[in-house]
Parts: C-alpha cells; sequence; structure tokens
C-alpha cells in the first residue's frame, strides 16, 4: 500500500472516530484498518501477547506508518495530543508494548476533538489513566498453572503465562455472574480486590463478560443495598428501555434512508427490513459498529451484501451441504456484484 493510500485509509478510520466520540485512538485506527480484530486487541489488553504488532497482519514498520499518518492527519484538523498510559489487565499490570522496539509514545496518543469541554478532557485522562480492571479469563481449552501445574476453572496472566486463582492469590474471591448491573457494580465498589470474568464466543469471536470476582463481604453489603432500592431503579430501567427502542428505531430509519440513497433501487419495505436487522441491538452486526453509525459507506454496503447472501443466492443451502464457508463465499461473489449493481440501477436501460 503507498503511503498516500494509508494515509488516506487512516483518515476514514479516524474521521468515523472522531464523529462518534470526539476523540481518535490509534487502536481505532487498526481496527478500522481490519489490520486487527477487537479480539485481537482483547487479548493484547488482558496481558496475553508480548505486543499488539504479534497479532496485527502488518508489521511493526506499518504500524509505525500508520500512527504517522494519524499524527499528521490529528495536527491538520487541530486535534489536542494527549499521551495516555496501557497498562495490562493481567496480574502483574504491566505497561503494554504496541510495538517489540523503538519509541512507543506515537502509539499512546488520545487525539481530542477542540469541541470537548476541559470536564470532558479531564474525565477521559483519568479513566485511561486509572490501572483497567484485573481480567480472568475462562478458558475453552484445557490449560496448566505455569506455577503448580494445577489447573482449574479460571486463569489469569502473569509475565505472559497463565496462573490459576491460588497461585494469584484470587482463590479467596467468589463468582458473581452478569445480569444484575447494579449488583455488580455495587460489589465491586465494596470489594478492595476484584476481578472481570470473561470467556471466548467463538461464533462471535469475541471475549464476552461473564461476571465478576469479589470478596464474600463485599457481594453481602452489596445485596443489602440493592434490596433497598429496587423499585426506584425498576422505574428507571423501564424509562431507560423506552429510551433505547426510541433511539433505535430512529437510527434504523436513518440507515434505511442511507440505503435507498446509496442503492436507489432498493425497495425502501427491504431497506428498512435490512436496517432493522443490521442494528439489532447486541446482534454485534456490522449495523452495530462505529462505521455503521457515522453512516460509513462499507458499512451500509456490508449490510447491504449480507442481505443479498442470504436472500438472493444458495449460500445458505451451500452450507448445509458442507461447503466451506469462504468457498461458498467466492462462488456466490459475482451474484452478490450483480445484484448490488442491479440496486444501483447501473444495469437499467
Amino acid at each position: 500500500m503507498s503511503r498516500p493510500n494509508l494515509a488516506r485509509r487512516v483518515a476514514d478510520a479516524a474521521e468515523i472516530a472522531l464523529a462518534t466520540r470526539k476523540y481518535v485512538t490509534f487502536l481505532d485506527v487498526v481496527t478500522g484498518l481490519r489490520w486487527l480484530h477487537s479480539r485481537h486487541v482483547d487479548t493484547w489488553r488482558q496481558g496475553r501477547a508480548a505486543t499488539l504488532a504479534e497479532l496485527a497482519a502488518v508489521d511493526d514498520s506499518r504500524l509505525l506508518d500508520a500512527a504517522a499518518a494519524l499524527g499528521e492527519w490529528a495536527r491538520s484538523k487541530g486535534l489536542r495530543p494527549v499521551e495516555t498510559p496501557y497498562l495490562s489487565g493481567g496480574r502483574d499490570r504491566r505497561e503494554l508494548r504496541f510495538t517489540t522496539s523503538g519509541e512507543q509514545g506515537s502509539f499512546k496518543v488520545h487525539w481530542i476533538s477542540p469541541d470537548l469541554s476541559d470536564t470532558r478532557v479531564k474525565q477521559l485522562t483519568e479513566r485511561q489513566s486509572k490501572a483497567p480492571d484485573l481480567v480472568v479469563v475462562s478458558p475453552l481449552e484445557p490449560w496448566r498453572c505455569a506455577v503448580c501445574g494445577d489447573t482449574g476453572p479460571y486463569l489469569i496472566t502473569e509475565d505472559d503465562r497463565p496462573l490459576c486463582l491460588t497461585c494469584a492469590d484470587l482463590d479467596h474471591l467468589v463468582f458473581l455472574p452478569s445480569g444484575n448491573a447494579a449488583l455488580s457494580r455495587r460489589a465491586k465498589k465494596e470489594s478492595v480486590l476484584s476481578a472481570v470474568v470473561v470467556r471466548y464466543n467463538r461464533r462471535r469471536k469475541v471475549y464476552q463478560r461473564q461476571g465478576v470476582l469479589v470478596e464474600e463481604a463485599a457481594l453481602a453489603r452489596a445485596e443489602e443495598q440493592c434490596l433497598g432500592d429496587e423499585e426506584a431503579r425498576e422505574a428507571r430501567r423501564a424509562r431507560d428501555r423506552e429510551r433505547r427502542a426510541e433511539q433505535d428505531l430512529d437510527y434504523q430509519a436513518k440507515m434505511a434512508d442511507e440505503i435507498v440513497r446509496l442503492f436507489p433501487r432498493c425497495p425502501p419495505g427491504r431497506a428498512e427490513s435490512i436496517a432493522a436487522h443490521a442494528a439489532q441491538r447486541g446482534s454485534g452486526r456490522v449495523g452495530r459498529t462505529a462505521a455503521a453509525k457515522a453512516m460509513d459507506e462499507n458499512a451500509i454496503t456490508l449490510a447491504v451484501v449480507a442481505s443479498i447472501r442470504h436472500l438472493d443466492t444458495d449460500y445458505d443451502r451451500m452450507l448445509m451441504d458442507g461447503v466451506p464457508r469462504m468457498e461458498a463465499r467466492d462462488r456466490i461473489r459475482p451474484v452478490i456484484e450483480a445484484k448490488l449493481s442491479e440496486l444501483k440501477g447501473r444495469n437499467q436501460a
């Protein structure tokens, strides 16, 4: 990839992040370039990789080029640089490294919009400077502790090695499963020592939160607090559900309008169906990404492609017949390209 082309792609990814959050990070760019998946970033943050580069689809030099291009773009936009620490969620809390060698500072800069208030900038800086939650993994595969050779339901990383909770001095904590946000929040606040438990979802290819490990006495105090204001919290939850439902409908309507703008031959009813499916809250689909929320053309197109794949091709039947997924996608590519052209009106007389 040429430097001008890289600069353009970096700018596109950065613009999406800036429009969404009013600040841009190097991680926003490399995930936007698809050099890294969010699951790779999670693995790195957990301290389970020596550097971010070893998980990336490109080498150290390309990461440095991307960081330099981001800096040039950000300065041209008048963004404010704020260097922030990146600490491991492993037991050692070590400083995370982006590449194997060289200066790491350019990767740590958060580029802040001048539209963001000083109060909000201070909040962002304090949140990033705070040591991250300890992250404990509920592993899918058999494993052994690097110290005692034993195993267990959870592991935590220290110096890139898996430790059991006993060797990590966390075996006195009790597990509180996800599902009650108020109880989890209060239990963590009451507990001097705590850790977030995650498990890898193979289908969605992300680490998902399973719950928290907290001190038993802290959990008891949190349960007492929750019993005292359950009615008020239920009323607030009902209001929040209504508000989110309205926001989802507005967002889906905007996405449907954008689909029709990009694909004028797409029937409005189908555009609404594509938007409703792609933007379903909690689905993890393309419509929930920052790019789609910024109405990025590529993200909107991917939502349309997904609809064509399942409704206008034999893709699903091929999968049922045992055709490998990537081979099936290769076979239907001409059909998808023809359908996209049809929806854009390019093959109309």
